[in-house]
């Protein structure tokens, strides 16, 4: 007798999981590190003011009247606030269809879209990006901090700084260097010097790999129990520096951040922050009949450097 098996059947469900899988990085180690502020024009501005040079011959005479008092004024600098949206588009159909893995495909994908700004957002804020204010026809657009680092850093040859969010900083026309322990240590003694207390080194995932294997880190065995394995410690989540811990943080963005050559930035967080014109909000935007929902996920921001004296970079790196 026939046998009637799954080949011949109609009616079978199909196994579909209620789950949905991604490995698509949404971590963003700068916005978490630094503070958030407020803006309140699209020109976004601060001061920052510094102290005099030390004085090692003040010294004044018993009875004499007092010097000439010499001030100086604070230093008023600006950046532009920039808009980042995702628009979000379902059909009113595929909103009321029974789908797997999801009960409302608008809120799935507005969901998502708020993962993606974010990303943009990371690696807009530390880019090489220059401030412009736009026009009715170009976007506005914030200078990234590689644009700002001006008084600490250690570039290639023919490397320049950038300059006050409005002037890029320029690749090496050299040959790329590598990242050594050597330069690290000169960009924090700069920023030391300068007075900034840096605690985070940010870099790329291959930099994040090359700082484990400065001299003292690499290669180090964790002898377990008996019975259980033994680590081999071939990593460094911290850099003890001359002049303070400071934490390595991988960026996977930082490479997208980037004009051409690597960068690692040496940060002291309480000298940075985003400030909001226009915290995340979602618009609904109008629809005619049975089109599609629409909606708007948008955020206005800029990057406020509050001293750039309190951070370093490494640039042309390999």
């Amino acid at each position: 007798m026939a046998v009637f098996t799954n080949h011949s059947a109609v009616g079978v469900r199909e196994d579909l999981s209620d789950l949905i899988y991604s490995i698509a990085p949404t971590d963003t180690p700068f916005l978490n590190s630094v503070g958030q502020g407020t803006a309140t024009n699209t020109t976004h501005e601060w001061q920052t003011d510094s102290l005099a040079a030390v004085n090692v011959g003040n010294a004044a005479v018993e009875g004499a009247d007092a010097s000439t008092a010499t001030l100086s004024a604070t230093t008023r600098l600006s950046n532009r606030c920039q808009i980042s949206q995702k628009t979000i588009s379902v059909s009113r159909t595929l909103e009321a269809v029974d789908k797997a893995g999801r009960k409302s495909e608008q809120a799935y994908q507005l969901a998502k879209a708020s993962k993606e700004i974010k990303r943009d957002m990371e690696a807009i804020l530390l880019s090489n990006q220059v401030a412009n204010a736009g026009s009715a026809a170009a976007a506005r657009t914030l200078g990234g901090l590689q644009t700002w680092l001006n008084t600490n850093g250690d570039f290639g040859s023919a490397g320049v700084a950038g300059s006050l969010g409005t002037t890029a900083r320029t690749d090496s026309s050299e040959a790329e260097r590598t990242f050594t322990e050597t330069i690290l240590k000169t960009v924090v003694k700069e920023v030391y010097e300068s007075g900034g207390d840096p605690t985070i080194l940010m870099v790329t995932p291959a930099h994040k790999q090359t700082v484990s294997t400065f001299a003292g880190i690499a290669a180090q065995r964790y002898m377990a129990p008996a019975d259980q394995p033994t680590t081999i410690v071939g990593a460094a989540d911290v850099y003890m520096s001359d002049f303070g811990t400071i934490s390595v943080v991988p960026n996977r963005f930082m490479v997208a951040s980037n004009s051409a050559d690597d960068v690692a930035l040496v940060l002291d967080p309480e000298f940075a922050e985003v400030a909001y014109l226009r915290p995340f909000e979602t618009n609904d935007l109008a629809i005619a009949g049975d089109q599609a929902n629409k909606q708007q996920l948008i955020a206005e921001y800029t990057l406020g450097v509050l001293n750039e004296g309190a951070h370093g970079i490494i640039a042309d790196l390999s």
